[in-house]
């Protein structure tokens, strides 16, 4: 019980430091290490170098690209205009008296169509605080609202979704991003519907208790004012290009490479070459190949309006990759530190016993995800760690793996949204509130979220769509 207690406590304190506002990249390894130090203290150096750095690396090394080609997208996405007019199309769509509605419609399309989710909030947040503020709506649901449309259903359940959390899975189950449609719609809609009715509710109930929009707020954008907007057509283009994108090149590359799942990577004789799995690696690929082109896209059609700031928002986007890679790849080396401890065993046996293979992964996923605090980090520590003994388990119960794959992905935007979660902390500073002001409406999203798992499961069973 002792051990179960160091790894608890060890949560609990960067749980704390990142509710604080600290980095997650300073005191990550502190709290693993020290969780190290109270088990054997002879180990804590080997565990730094052997554990901590080598999965944060393996991590960076799979999907630091991902991370680096999405920034970038949402960038130019933001600063070519795109953005604002693809808002302000679906504002006219819904209307003024649906402004949660609207943004929630908002943040699904462009994180659905590959802008980085950490990159959405901060296109989004100006919209929805112009909105909010027209309509006298309380700010303090803004960021629940930004949260349900950036960091839920389009984030891992709806099929096709080029953000990580949905790409992870393919490289240990042998799927692509599209396993499992049915599935996931069903989680999505789920979760879309719920989170909806939730926040309409709240709206209601605090905006008949007298409270608005508020005064005296903190990083307050200015007024928009009227320029002039693109045509939502042609800014929503780049978008379908990286969705359309992602499937035609999943197909180029098993058209290329054929049935081989190895290459061999040389260029001469006397190179001993490198071998790649293609089968793992495919999927990522072609979100890569996807985002690119969406880039692509975007220089060409707003080229007059993004050349003179392409250099500096380049920059900004690879530096807030590298700030957002990090956080997740240092979440994830705590979390594999914390998952070689004793206590993490404890924890493990018990997951032993549960035999059906889908409440397993769910329920697995769902607390690595809690205890790293990121949803990718996650979902990597628990296929990484279980990967194997999950897929022999599906062969035993006759379990497809693209349903493996969607379990996964759902369970890992589950129970990753507590407190310490670098995603929440940035949507919390970028949006001038506090935890205390707005989380209490984002956990209930958490808890919509986290069920969603179980009820694809439950369909699974009752229809056996897939």
């Amino acid at each position: 019980m002792s051990s179960l207690f160091i790894c608890l406590a060890s949560l609990g304190f960067l749980m704390y430091v990142a509710y604080r506002g600290f980095s997650v990249i300073l005191f990550a390894p502190i709290a693993a290490l020290g969780a190290v130090l109270l088990t054997d203290p002879s180990m804590v150096a080997p565990a730094y170098s052997g554990i901590f750095m080598d999965k944060m690396v393996s991590l960076l090394k799979l999907y630091f690209p991902v991370f680096m080609l999405g920034a970038v997208f949402g960038k130019l996405i933001e600063v070519s205009g795109f953005a604002r007019s693809i808002v302000s199309a679906i504002s006219r769509v819904f209307g003024s008296s649906y402004s949660i509605t609207c943004i929630v419609a908002v943040g699904g399309v462009l994180t659905y169509g590959g802008v980085s989710l950490f990159v959405v909030v901060f296109a989004i947040y100006p919209f929805a605080a112009e909105l909010f503020r027209q309509n006298d709506i309380p700010k303090r649901l803004i960021p629940a609202t930004i949260a349900l449309g950036a960091f839920t259903f389009t984030m891992d359940s709806l099929p096709g979704s080029p953000q990580i959390q949905n790409i992870i899975p393919t490289s240990f189950f042998g799927t692509d991003s599209y396993a499992a449609p049915v599935l996931g719609i069903v989680g999505s809609i789920f979760v879309a519907g719920c989170g909806l009715i939730y926040l309409e509710w709240r709206r209601r109930t605090l905006m008949a208790a007298g409270e608005g929009y508020g005064t005296g707020h903190t990083n307050e954008p200015s007024h928009m004012h009227d320029q002039k907007l693109v045509n939502p057509w042609i800014a929503i283009l780049p978008l379908l290009i990286v969705g359309i994108g992602n499937k035609l090149i999943l197909e180029l590359i098993s058209f290329s490479y054929g049935a081989g799942n190895q290459v061999l990577v040389t260029f001469r004789p006397d190179y001993p070459g490198v071998p790649q799995e293609v089968t793992k690696m495919a999927a990522i690929w072609a979100v890569e190949g996807a985002l690119t082109l969406g880039i692509l896209a975007t220089v060409v059609l707003a080229f007059s309006r993004i050349k003179y700031v392409f250099t500096e928002s380049t920059k900004i986007a690879v530096s807030g990759s590298l700030l957002a890679g990090l956080n997740t790849a240092s979440e994830y080396g705590f979390g594999a530190v914390i998952a070689a401890l004793p206590g993490f065993k404890m924890v493990a046996d018990s997951l032993a016993h549960i035999e059906n293979p889908l409440i397993n992964l769910a329920v697995s996923v769902n607390i690595l995800a809690g205890i790293t605090g990121s949803s990718s980090g996650g979902l990597s520590l628990t296929l990484g760690a279980l990967g194997d003994q999950f897929i022999a388990m599906a062969h035993q119960h006759g379990i497809p793996a693209e349903v493996m794959h969607r379990v996964a992905s759902i369970s890992a935007g589950g129970m990753d949204t507590l407190p310490h979660n670098g995603a929440i902390i940035t949507l919390m500073a970028v949006t001038g509130l506090t935890h205390r002001q707005s989380y209490g409406d984002i956990f209930v999203l958490t808890i919509f979220k986290t069920l969603a798992a179980f009820i694809v499961i439950a369909v699974f069973y009752l229809t056996g769509l897939v």
